[in-house]
């Protein structure tokens, strides 16, 4: 079983950045799809971002513009550098792992932004 974990959570301003991180056990990372998921408090999970194993992005739309994954394959690790933030973005970020039917979920990060 692939183990997910993140971080880089915290609190922030309104109009500040953080840099969120997923790394990821096992051998088979550089082929994974890895997406970026958020749940604020009393709503459902949402998507964020996704990047496949070719490097194509998907974005949602609130965050189009002001987040950016990316990957790095030699570390099995994915990053969703945030800017702008605003106190919308406040959730816990999650990260989640697809290939070829499996996939699995970290414990997720908690993002606070303050107005």
């Amino acid at each position: 079983q692939v183990q997910l974990v993140e971080s880089g959570g915290g609190l922030v301003q309104a109009g500040g950045s953080l840099r969120l991180s997923c790394a990821a056990s096992g051998n088979f990372f550089s082929i994974a799809t890895i997406g970026w998921y958020r749940q604020a408090p009393g709503e459902q999970r949402e998507f964020v971002a996704y990047i496949s194993s070719g490097g194509a992005t998907e974005y949602a739309d609130s965050v189009k513009g002001r987040f950016t994954i990316s990957r790095d394959n030699s570390k099995n690790t994915v990053y969703l550098q945030m800017n702008s933030l605003k106190p919308g973005d406040t959730g816990v970020y999650y990260c989640n792992y697809r290939l070829a039917g499996y996939e699995n979920w970290g414990q997720g990060t908690q993002v606070t932004v303050s107005s």
